[in-house]
C-alpha cells in the first residue's frame, strides 16, 4: 500500500508539472526555424550576406567580444513553448554554458510582450532591449524580471542533448538579444533569443537572424531596434565595443572608484 501511494504521488507530481509548464501538447512550430536552420542562420548572421540593407549600413561587424561568433540561439512558439535551440559553433561546449538559459529566456520574453497590434494600429514588436529602462529601479516595470520564472527542466548539458522541447520556457530577460517573430501576414508566431556575447552584440545577431529568416514585423527589421541615444524611454546602455547596423557607436562607460 505504501509503495502504491508513493507511486501515485510521483505520477501526480509529474502530471502537475506538465500542466504547469504546458507539456501536454506539442509546440506549434509551423513557420519557425528548425534546429538545423537556426544553426545555419546563427552562422550566417555575422557576415549577414542576404540581410536587408538597413541592417548593415555601416558594414557587417557586430562588435562585442567575439563579433557574434559563439552564440546560443533559441526559438519559442506563440505559447512560449520551446521549438528549437542551437549553437553557432559545431561544438556547443565552446560557447558560454550560461548563455543557453539566457537565450531561451530572451526568446520567451520577446514573444511574451509583443502583439499583432497596438493602439497605433501596427504591431507592438518589443525586443528585450527595449525593456531595459522600464525594468530599472524607479521605473514602471521594476520587478518584471521576477514575474515569470525560468523552467530549469529546459536546460540541456553543454553538449546540447535534450533540453525540454514542447515545454513553456519562462524566464524574463530585459537587455538586448531577444526579438519577436512574425509571419508574412504580420501575425506574431513566436520569439527568438540569442546569447553568447555582449547584450549589444546579441541584439545585432538576433535581428540579423530574424531578417535572414524573413520573420520581421510589418514595420521592418529595425522597428524594435536597440536605442543608445537619449532622450528615450527605451534607452539601453552601450556595451564593450558596441556596433549598431555595422557602425561603431562607442563603448560602455567605465565605472569610477573601483
Amino acid at each position: 500500500m505504501k509503495t502504491t501511494k508513493l507511486l501515485f504521488g510521483f505520477v501526480l507530481a509529474v502530471v502537475l508539472s506538465a500542466v504547469a509548464w504546458g507539456n501536454g501538447e506539442a509546440a506549434n512550430c509551423k513557420g519557425l526555424p528548425s534546429e538545423s536552420e537556426l544553426q545555419t542562420l546563427l552562422q550566417a548572421a555575422p557576415a549577414c550576406v542576404g540581410c536587408t540593407g538597413t541592417i548593415i549600413t555601416g558594414g557587417t561587424t557586430v562588435g562585442g567580444l567575439f563579433n557574434g561568433a559563439n552564440m546560443w540561439g533559441a526559438v519559442v512558439d506563440r505559447d512560449g513553448k520551446l521549438c528549437a535551440f542551437a549553437t553557432s559553433t559545431t561544438d556547443p561546449t565552446q560557447t558560454w554554458p550560461g548563455s543557453q538559459a539566457i537565450a531561451k529566456a530572451k526568446a520567451y520574453t520577446a514573444n511574451a510582450f509583443s502583439n499583432d497590434a497596438s493602439a497605433s494600429g501596427g504591431p507592438l514588436a518589443l525586443s528585450t532591449a527595449l525593456l531595459y529602462t522600464f525594468a530599472q529601479p524607479g521605473h514602471s516595470l521594476f520587478g518584471l524580471n521576477n514575474s515569470n520564472p525560468f523552467n530549469p527542466d529546459l536546460l540541456a548539458p553543454t553538449g546540447g542533448q535534450g533540453g525540454g522541447k514542447n515545454q513553456i520556457v519562462g524566464g524574463i530577460i530585459t537587455f538586448g538579444g531577444g526579438v519577436p517573430l512574425y509571419n508574412s501576414s504580420g501575425q506574431i508566431i513566436g520569439g527568438l533569443g540569442v546569447s553568447g556575447d555582449t547584450a549589444c552584440a546579441d541584439h545585432e545577431i538576433a535581428k540579423r537572424v530574424r531578417d535572414l529568416a524573413e520573420l520581421n514585423p510589418s514595420g521592418g527589421p529595425l522597428v524594435d531596434d536597440i536605442v543608445y541615444t537619449p532622450p528615450s524611454v527605451f534607452l539601453h546602455p552601450k556595451c564593450l565595443n558596441t556596433f549598431q547596423n555595422g557602425s561603431a557607436v562607442g563603448s560602455e562607460t567605465q565605472a569610477p572608484g573601483y
